[in-house]
């Protein structure tokens, strides 16, 4: 999957808008960072350390931990190049909800 379809499904979200991060995309909602992409054009994700977890098992060769401390705090890296869409779109409402506010949490 291409950025382009990553990006959309991102902003699929209710009230989900794109800014940036040191230079690179990321996905927002009431300005706080549920999913982007990292300098090296991989997509992002802003998970618990259960659901990193979770999908890591799932899915060992498209999702890890982010390295270093980050990803011990659930930031994940998803392989949105080869993930199909089902998995983009429950690593990114997971995601959303994580930092969105309780009534927004609802329309996911």
């Amino acid at each position: 999957m291409k950025d382009e379809r990553y990006r959309k499904l991102a902003l699929s979200l209710p009230e989900a808008e794109e800014k940036s991060h040191f230079g690179k995309p990321d996905f927002r909602v009431r300005n706080k960072i549920f999913a982007g992409f990292t300098d090296k054009g991989r997509a992002y994700v802003k998970l618990t350390p259960e659901q990193q977890d979770m999908l890591i098992s799932a899915e060992p060769k498209l999702v890890s931990p982010i390295s270093g401390g980050w990803g011990k705090k659930g930031w994940t890296l998803v392989d949105h190049t080869k993930s199909d869409s089902a998995l983009l779109r429950s690593a990114l409402a997971m995601a959303y909800k994580n930092v969105a506010p309780k009534k927004l949490q609802g329309l996911v």
